[in-house]
C-alpha cells in the first residue's frame, strides 16, 4: 500500500563529512506492537492523537503514542496521577461519532498517614478528550463519593519531543533543531522547537484552574472536595507552527466538533439491517471514514490512516472514494480535485515525478522539508495515475457532473499521456515501474514491500516490473476515458481510446495468463518473464473487467480455495507459494480493501456466491475486533473455531480503505448500480449472505431523486421494496 518501513541504511556515514545517507526500503520498526495495549485514536484535520485506554500518552516508552500535527509529534508524554499513583481504569470508549474519548477512572487505595487513608473508589474521575483546530481539549470532572471532605493532589506529567513521524517510526537522524521550555505564566507551559527547516513549532499547555505548582514537566493541583461535591479541571494543548494557530475553549470547541461531524454525514446514504452486530460494524466503518476525511480547499479527502498515514495518499484516497461512491460521491469529487491540483508537471527523479503522474503521498514534517525522506511530494506509485482516470469515469457515470469532469479533463489527458509514454518507456504496451533513485520505493504497486514481487523459485523480480493489476487499471482507465471523451464531444479520441483498451486486453491475456496455474501471473519482470505466483493481484483483473469470463471463473476458484481463502478473507499470497508468511505485510496477510475490490470483481462477473463468502469473512473478522473495526490488515492464519483473526502488530487502525471496504462489498453483493445517464438505480441479481435477512438503504440519491429501499432475503432470492421516493429516478431489480 504505502511505504511500509523506516529507511534501512545501506551505509551509516556522518553527514558532517559530506557523505549522504542512502536507504533501500521503508518499514515500520516493530519494537512494540500497536495491539498489545488498547490504544485510542482521535483526529481532526491535520492533527491526530494516539492515546492509551486511560487517555494518557507515553506511559510506556518507545511507543507511537502522542499528539501529532502535520507529521510532527507535538506532545510525547502526558500522564495523570493522583497522589503520585495512576488512577484505576473503569471504562474507556471512543464515542460512536468519533468526536471524543470518554474515560472513567477512580482512585486506588492511597495512604496519607497512619490514620488517614483514601480508600479506592472514593473519587470518581470522568475524563473527556477531543481534537479541534490543531488543539487537544480535555476536561477532567472529579466527584467525591465519601461522607467526609477529601483533599488530594493531582499531577499532570508532560513533555514534547517534536520528533518527525519518521523518527517515531524508527528512523535515526544525525542532527535536530533547538528546543526550549518556558513557563510564561502561572497556568501555561510553552515548548518551542526551531527545526532545521527554519519552521518554528510550539506546544502550549494551558491549565484551568491555575496549578498550585507549574514546572517545565509537571503541573500540580491541590483538590478539596466536600461530600458529594464535584469540580472540573481543564487542559488545552495547542499545536502551533509559523502558519497555524489554535484557539477556542472546551465547551464551544466540543459543540463545534459535534456539529461538524453531523454536517459531514448529513447527506450520505445510510444502512440499517436485521443484524445488530452488522449495524455496529457499519456504524464504526462510517465513523472511521468520516474521522479520516479531512476538509481541504478543494473538497473532502480521506487521509489514509492512523498513526502512520494521516496525510494525503493518492492510491488510498482513490480506492476509498471508489468503495464509497454509491453512498457518498462527494468524496470522489474531493479526491479528484485534490489529485488534479497536485499532479506532476515536470521531471524530478528524487521524487519519482514525471509529467502527468498522480501523487503517491504528501508530507509536511521536518524530514520531508529537508529532503531527508523523499515524501514531501512523492510520485513513486505506478497505479495511482490509471486509478485516477478510472475514478473520474466512475464518478461521471454516478453523478453526471459535467462541470467537474470538464474542469479536470486536461489532467485526465495528461494522465493518459503519461500511461502511453513514461509509464510505458519500452513501448511494449504495458505500464511498468522502476524507481529513479535509491531513495525511492523499490516496489511501487499497492504491495510495495521490498519482498512483495518475486518469481516462483522465490527469487526477486528485477525491474522494470509490469504488475498484473496495473494492466487491468490501464484497460479500465482507457474505457472510462473513452466514455468521458464522448461525453465531452471528443468522438475521435473516444474511438481511439476504446481501440487501445482492446489492445491492452488482448496483450494482457497473452502475456499474463498461466494456464497450468489457472490464474494470471503476479507480474512481468524486466525481461518480460512472468512471475508465476498465485496472488490476490489477479482478483483485481476481475474488478477492472479485463479478464475473459471463463478465466475470471477460474481465477475466482483459485482465490476461494483453501490455499488463498483463510476463512476470514482472501490472502495476498497463496499458502503454496515460497514466500508465504501469514504474518508478513504483503505475502500472506489479509487486507480488507483488497478483498473488497476482488468481491466487486466477483459481482461484476455474476459470481455472487463467492462475493457473499468474502462478505461473510470480512463481517466475521470485524465483529471479532475491538470497536467492530476492520484494521488495515490482519494475519493470514487459517481460521479456527472460537478464535478471531490474528492481528498484524503495526497495522493502522482506523484505515480509510479498510473501513470503506464494507460498503464496497455490500454494494457488490447487492449488485447496486446508480446510472445517472439512464436515471436508474439498479439492483442486478442481488444476493445477501446468511447473516443478513434484511437491508434498509435510506437516502439513496441520484440527481435530485432520493429513495429509501428495503431488500429482503428469502433463501437465495432477494426482493426489493421502495419505502419512499422523491424525484423521477427508476428503481430496477434485474436478474
Amino acid at each position: 500500500m504505502k511505504q511500509s518501513a523506516v529507511p534501512r541504511l545501506k551505509t551509516s556515514p556522518d553527514p558532517e563529512d559530506g557523505s549522504v545517507n542512502v536507504w533501500s526500503e521503508y518499514e515500520i520498526e516493530a519494537t512494540t506492537s500497536l495491539v498489545d495495549r488498547a490504544l485510542r485514536n482521535l483526529k481532526h484535520g491535520d492533527a491526530f492523537s494516539v492515546l492509551d485506554s486511560y487517555g494518557d500518552i507515553g506511559a510506556v516508552q518507545g511507543t507511537a503514542e502522542g499528539l501529532f500535527y502535520r507529521d510532527t509529534r507535538f506532545l510525547s508524554h502526558f500522564e495523570l496521577r493522583i497522589e503520585g499513583k495512576r488512577p484505576m481504569l473503569l471504562s474507556s470508549v471512543v464515542h460512536e461519532d468519533k468526536a471524543a474519548l470518554s474515560v472513567d477512572l477512580t482512585n486506588p487505595d492511597i495512604v496519607f498517614g497512619e490514620h488517614d487513608k483514601l480508600s479506592r473508589d472514593t473519587i470518581f474521575m470522568a475524563r473527556t478528550k477531543f481534537l479541534w483546530e490543531a488543539a487537544c481539549h480535555e476536561r477532567l470532572c472529579l466527584k467525591n463519593y465519601s461522607a467526609t471532605e477529601r483533599r488530594f493532589r493531582l499531577d499532570f506529567l508532560f513533555d514534547a519531543d517534536f520528533h518527525d513521524l519518521f523518527e517515531v517510526r524508527g528512523t535515526h537522524r544525525w542532527r535536530r533543531g533547538e528546543m526550549t521550555v518556558q513557563t510564561p505564566t502561572a497556568d501555561e507551559v510553552a515548548f518551542r522547537y526551531m527545526g532545521l527547516d527554519k519552521i518554528s513549532r510550539e506546544t502550549l499547555i494551558n491549565f484551568s484552574p491555575t496549578p498550585k505548582l507549574l514546572e517545565k514537566d509537571r503541573a500540580t493541583m491541590e483538590i478539596v472536595l466536600a461530600p458529594g461535591e464535584q469540580t472540573s479541571v481543564f487542559v488545552t494543548v495547542k499545536c502551533r507552527t509559523d502558519a497555524a494557530d489554535a484557539n477556542g475553549e472546551f465547551f464551544r470547541s466540543y459543540r463545534d466538533t459535534r456539529r461538524a461531524r453531523r454536517a459531514s454525514t448529513a447527506h450520505i446514504t445510510t444502512v440499517k439491517s436485521s443484524n445488530d452486530l452488522f449495524d455496529e460494524v457499519v456504524c464504526r466503518a462510517t465513523s472511521d471514514v468520516y474521522t479520516l476525511i479531512t476538509r481541504t480547499e478543494l473538497g473532502p479527502y480521506p487521509y489514509a490512516g492512523i498513526p502512520w498515514f494521516n496525510t494525503i495518499f493518492g492510491r488510498d484516497g482513490i480506492i476509498t472514494a471508489m468503495l464509497m461512491l454509491w453512498m457518498d460521491a462527494s468524496v470522489a469529487k474531493g479526491v479528484l480535485r485534490v489529485l488534479a491540483a497536485t499532479q506532476a508537471h515536470e521531471f524530478d527523479p528524487k521524487s519519482d515525478a514525471q509529467p502527468g503522474k498522480i501523487l503517491h503521498e504528501m508530507r509536511h514534517g521536518e524530514m520531508a522539508n529537508l529532503g531527508e525522506v523523499p515524501f514531501g511530494r512523492y510520485y513513486g506509485t505506478v497505479d495511482a495515475t490509471p486509478l485516477f482516470i478510472m475514478l473520474a469515469g466512475m464518478y461521471l457515470a454516478r453523478t453526471g457532473d459535467r462541470e467537474t469532469i470538464a474542469g479536470i479533463w486536461p489532467n485526465i489527458e495528461a494522465a493518459l499521456h503519461w500511461i502511453d509514454t513514461n509509464g510505458d518507456r519500452d513501448g511494449d504496451g504495458f505500464v511498468e515501474y522502476y524507481r529513479e533513485t535509491d531513495s525511492g520505493l523499490a516496489n511501487q504497486g499497492w504491495k510495495d514491500s521490498h519482498d512483495a514481487i518475486f518469481h516462483a523459485d522465490g527469487s526477486d523480480a528485477q525491474g522494470p516490473i509490469a504488475l498484473c493489476e496495473v494492466q487491468g487499471y490501464v484497460y479500465a482507465a482507457k474505457q472510462h476515458a473513452a466514455r468521458m471523451a464522448a461525453f465531452l464531444g471528443h468522438q475521435d479520441l473516444a474511438s481511439k481510446l476504446l481501440q487501445q483498451a482492446e489492445e491492452v486486453r488482448r496483450h494482457f491475456e497473452t502475456a499474463f495468463w498461466c494456464e497450468d496455474l489457472g490464474t494470471y501471473a503476479l507480474a512481468l519482470d524486466g525481461k518480460k518473464q512472468p512471475c508465476r505466483v498465485r496472488a490476490s493481484n489477479a482478483g483485481h483483473a476481475l474488478f477492472t473487467g479485463i479478464a475473459a469470463p471463463d478465466r475470471a471463473r477460474r481465477v475466482a476458484a483459485h482465490l476461494m480455495n483453501r490455499e488463498s481463502f483463510s476463512g476470514w478473507g482472501i490472502r495476498t499470497l497463496a499458502s503454496s507459494e515460497p514466500r508465504y508468511n501469514p504474518m508478513s505485510y504483503h505475502n500472506g496477510s489479509v487486507w480488507p480493501h483488497d478483498n473488497a475490490l476482488i468481491a466487486m470483481g466477483f459481482g461484476r462477473y455474476g459470481l455472487k456466491a463467492e462475493a457473499s463468502r468474502v462478505f461473510e469473512g470480512m463481517f466475521d473478522a470485524a465483529r471479532q475486533q475491538e470497536l467492530r473495526r476492520l484494521p488495515e490488515l490482519f494475519c493470514g492464519f487459517t481460521r479456527h473455531p472460537h478464535r478471531g483473526p490474528t492481528p498484524y502488530p503495526v497495522a493502522c487502525s482506523p484505515q480509510a480503505w479498510a473501513a470503506s471496504s464494507i460498503f464496497g462489498i455490500l454494494g457488490a453483493c447487492l449488485g447496486l448500480e446508480i446510472a445517472h445517464q439512464d436515471d436508474e438505480i439498479r439492483f442486478r441479481d442481488p444476493a445477501m449472505p446468511d447473516f443478513l435477512d434484511e437491508i434498509v438503504l435510506r437516502s439513496v440519491w441520484l440527481g435530485s431523486s432520493r429513495v429509501d429501499m428495503r431488500l429482503h432475503r428469502y433463501g437465495r432470492d432477494v426482493t426489493a421494496n421502495v419505502l419512499s421516493r422523491q424525484g423521477s429516478s427508476k428503481i430496477l431489480l434485474l436478474k
